[in-house]
């Protein structure tokens, strides 16, 4: 019978799964692997990584952007401690990858040798399977069985091997189960569930719709639901894309990434109808009376952010057509109308500043940069989200069309995900435009991934917003512990240079039309570009503050032109019980939040929130 030695086996499993590629860094535990890799290169690409959490990482992502599994590796004792970023970020976001970990040979092992350590303990916690092949004949099989353990419980599985295992031939007889891997197929919901949700939605005064990342998928039912029943809809951050930005009961994500309009609805609602979202911050939106319609394949999420009234644990599209052939058609509500006014106003305030007649100190705005990627954004391209003030900068105003994609680091959050989510989706999606979108903090932390791009002459625009802060953590310092500013300042840096040094055409931008121009360089470019936006130091506007009666908050955010929901509520007849025009992110936050002018680079600032710890 025919013989393979144990790490090529390892891949072939791979290969045979429809797997061609993986991520990693060398290491002299991992040589047997790293032979496999070079016999095997006809069938399996190797991406080198500048670092083994790039690798990591990259593998979370790919899953997130292709719904196809990820592989890692890293190599004994510090290559497998560098995994642990990108496997919890699979894990908080509950993501299939598998990382393979390289250990010393076995007669090694237990006698204190060098880089020898008992791995599997290290991985217990973060991944949903971890074990260290005891036989090399079990390698084939392990590596099968930790493919199907990764998309069964939806996480990170970890094989870790032996270097001699690696080396040793076995027979070439094992048996790969992939033909038997099948997509979800979830639950259609009860008869009685869409009995009693339907009975709650005709009922309801102001019904909204709010769902996340479980409706994707869904986008056509939940827009035909919103129009049918006449509610207005707002998602989590991560439920960004799945209905397009244009549909206009659509009003964004709520809390502190999302624009005004969500956050100041979401308050004077009745009834949520709440499809595939487990953002913990929702914890902190919603009256504690409201009633709630639950759909969820999981009945652990069921009730766990808010009381629920109807439980339907079934599938988000076939819940939503079932729900839209069974209900009777709505009017339009007050809290629709206000919901759709004050949305129009966001809109066309935000527009306003497309031209860049604002700048700070010689620094161009967010709206005029966003505005080019919108419109030169390619119908299918694919954004790679860095984690900061970007998020919020992305939620508000990157209008995406349902086509595009995106991902960041969803509930983990760890900054420095776009430099390997690019490359990730370089390699899984190399027809696609790829954005890779970052705060000067965020990108500063896997910036020699730049190298990667280049090496592998990746078509990825690297867009730095350089504000000389970590924006994200300045405004919680300012805006909800109203503390002296700490760490949170990062030197000047010239961003082009170093990418230049990396083997990248690089260019520094201060305003929209320099911009516009390094961007239309790159899309006439096979590689990778690099552009350093010279970025207002001015912070966002804040929705968590969101104080239009307060004249300094008003001048701050140059806000002249916006009107708080009072304005609205009473246009259209929506009852409320505070005219504040506050979003109400928590029972426990002042009804009226007092502001007050600080420096001309600052924002205004307010009681400590000692209650919410509101990110994302």
């Amino acid at each position: 019978m025919a013989k393979i030695k144990g790490a090529n086996a390892v891949l072939d499993v791979m290969y045979k799964w429809g797997i061609d590629h993986l991520y990693g860094f060398p290491g002299g535990s991992f040589d047997s692997t790293m032979n496999a890799i070079y016999e095997m290169q006809d069938k399996i690409k190797f991406i080198e990584v500048r670092h083994e959490e790039a690798g990591a990482l990259a593998a979370s992502a790919e899953y997130k952007l292709t719904g196809k599994l990820g592989v890692c590796m890293g190599s004994a004792g510090p290559g497998a401690i560098h995994l642990m970023n990108g496997l919890y970020d699979a894990k908080y976001d509950k993501t299939p990858m598998v990382a393979l970990v390289a250990n010393v040979p076995t007669p090694r092992q237990d006698i204190n040798f060098f880089q020898a350590f008992d791995e599997t303990p290290w991985f217990r916690d973060v991944a949903v399977w971890v074990h260290q092949a005891k036989t090399k004949e079990a390698l084939p099989v392990l590596m099968d069985t930790a493919i199907r353990q990764a998309y069964a419980k939806k996480g990170p599985a970890v094989l870790v091997i032996p270097k001699d295992f690696g080396w040793q031939e076995i027979e070439d007889n094992y048996r790969v189960s992939a033909s038997n891997h099948v997509a979800d197929n979830y639950a259609a919901p009860t008869a009685e569930s869409i009995e009693a949700a339907t009975k709650l939605i005709k009922e309801a005064k102001n019904p909204v719709v709010y769902f996340g990342l479980g409706a994707s998928g869904a986008a056509e039912e939940l827009k035909e639901f919103a129009d049918k029943f006449k509610m207005p809809m707002m998602s989590s951050y991560l439920g960004k894309g799945i209905v397009e930005d244009s549909f206009k009961p659509y009003l964004g994500t709520i809390g502190r990434l999302g624009a005004k309009a969500p956050n100041e609805v979401q308050g004077h609602t009745d009834l949520v109808v709440w499809v595939g979202n487990n953002s913990p911050f929702s914890v902190l939106w919603f009256p504690k009376n409201a009633k709630v319609i639950q759909i969820d394949v999981d009945p652990e999420k069921q009730g766990k952010r808010h009381s629920v009234d109807v439980s339907i644990l079934a599938d988000a599209k076939k819940s939503l057509r079932a729900l839209i052939d069974a209900g009777v058609a709505r009017e339009e509500s007050p809290l629709y109308k206000a919901a759709l006014a004050d949305r129009e106003e966001w809109d066309a305030w935000t527009a306003s500043f497309a031209d860049d007649h604002l700048k700070d100190e010689g620094r161009v705005r967010q709206e005029p940069i966003w505005d080019v990627i919108n419109k030169e954004a390619a119908d299918n391209a694919v954004f790679a989200i860095d984690v900061g003030n970007v998020n919020m900068d992305h939620a508000r105003l990157l209008n995406m069309n349902g086509k595009q994609r995106w991902t960041t680091s969803g509930l983990y959050a760890t900054m420095g995900y776009g430099s390997p989510a690019a490359i990730a989706a370089a390699t899984a999606m190399p027809d696609r435009e790829v954005w890779h979108l970052a705060g000067d903090g965020g990108f500063a932390m896997m910036s020699q991934e730049l190298l990667t791009l280049a090496r592998y002459n990746m078509h990825v625009l690297t867009v730095v917003f350089t504000n000389e802060t970590l924006g994200y953590i300045e405004a919680e310092q300012r805006d909800e512990s109203n503390q002296p500013l700490s760490g949170v300042i990062i030197p000047d840096n010239d961003w082009a240079k170093v990418a230049e040094g990396m083997n990248m055409k690089a260019f520094t931008v201060h305003d929209k039309a320099e911009f516009q121009a390094a961007v239309e360089e790159w899309k006439k470019m096979d590689g990778p570009a690099f552009i350093d936006v010279k970025y207002t130091k001015h912070m966002a506007y804040s929705t968590e503050l969101n104080t239009l009666d307060d004249p300094e908050f008003v001048k701050y955010y140059h806000a002249e032109a916006l009107h708080p929901f009072s304005y609205f509520a009473e246009k259209f007849g929506l009852e409320i019980d505070a005219a504040s025009g506050a979003s109400g992110h928590s029972e426990d936050k002042a009804e009226a939040l007092q502001v007050q002018a600080t420096s001309s680079a600052s924002t205004p600032e307010t009681a400590p929130d000692t209650t919410s710890g509101a990110s994302h």
